[in-house]
Formats: C-alpha cells, structure tokens, sequence
C-alpha cells in the first residue's frame, strides 16, 4: 500500500525526470504538463484523475491503479496498460498519442478513444465490448481474439482487423472501413 495520500491536488508543470516521483495515492486530482516518461508509477493509485498535457512515454505501470482516468493531449507511447492494477481499471482517452502501447487481455469495455493515435497498438484478447474509436487512427493496430461487440469504428482510419479472429456482434462500421475488413480474403473493392 502507498504511503502518501492526495486529494484535489491541482500538479502542474513538474518533470519527474528531474524530481523523483512520489509513489502514493491521488484522488480527484489535476496533472498538467507534468512530464512522467521513463519513470516508475508502479503501485500508485491515480482515482477520478485527469491528465492533460502529460507525457507518459516509457513509464512503468506495474501494479498501477487508474480508476475513472481522463487522458487529454497525453503521450502515451509505449505504455504496457496490461500490468496495470485490474480492479477498476477505467480510462478515457482524447487527443492521445498512445502508440506501440499493449492492452492485451485487458477488460476496457465502454472505453472512449477520441482523435487518437493508436498506432501499432496491441489489443489482442482484449475486452472492448461497447467501447469508442472516434476519429482515431489505427494503423497497424492489433486485434486479435479481441471482444469488439458494439464497438463504433464508424469514424476509424486505417482500421485492419479479421471478422474470423474477432467478436464482432453489432459492431459499427462506415462503407470506407469495408477494405480493412476484407484484407484476408485478398479481393478488390471498387466504387
């Protein structure tokens, strides 16, 4: 259990590369341009926090807790989300740059990507199951044995992924995505 314990805290414009990181808990608090790449946030607890500007890239998450998480104008890249705490675990990303990042096998349903940047992301096994991608791109994206049902790709770039090795029940799709649904199958689709 952490030792310190943060509530309403308003944290702006720290680089924790220069400040050594207090692992603790932090309850409804504020982070912004605070630069957390490359550290430990293992065994923090981060509930009902916002994130804007913040670069997370690299950071280890060991056993990390975050619970009703909003990530906005974040960096995200690289980020091993599956060694996350699972208990609770709720995010909301907009405007992110969550590249080369794992969710795999992760439980994430209802979970919102706005104007992301998912690129080479892995969410293989994952529960995504009502979950949002709006105008965000996936390029190279990973989806493998992964629960898509009711998910909105509507507004998805660069969406590939297998109707075969997906759960795809009610899922939504715009006719541009058509190509990226069909990729296996090696056929051509004219207009």
């Amino acid at each position: 259990m952490t030792a310190a314990y943060y509530e309403g805290e308003k944290i702006t414009f720290i680089d924790y590369k220069k400040n050594n990181f207090e692992q603790a808990e932090y309850d409804n608090c504020r982070f912004e341009n605070c630069d957390f790449s490359n550290n430990k946030l293992n065994n923090s607890i981060f509930a009902d926090c916002t994130f804007i500007d913040c670069n997370f890239s690299l950071a280890e998450l060991s056993g990390t807790t975050f619970q009703q998480v909003l990530f906005k104008n974040c960096k995200l890249l690289g980020l091993q989300f599956q060694q996350c705490n699972r208990f609770g675990l709720s995010f909301t990303f907009e405007n992110c740059n969550i590249d080369h990042a794992s969710f795999y096998q992760l439980k994430l349903k209802k979970t919102t990507f706005r104007s992301c940047q998912l690129r080479e992301v892995d969410f293989s096994e994952a529960d995504l199951t009502g979950s949002s991608f709006q105008n965000c791109d996936l390029n190279q994206a990973i989806f493998d044995q992964t629960n898509l049902e009711q998910v909105d790709f509507r507004d998805a770039q660069n969406l590939m992924l297998s109707p075969n090795k997906n759960k795809l029940k009610k899922a939504k799709f715009s006719l541009l995505s058509l190509p990226g649904l069909l990729n296996e199958y090696d056929i051509k689709i004219e207009s």
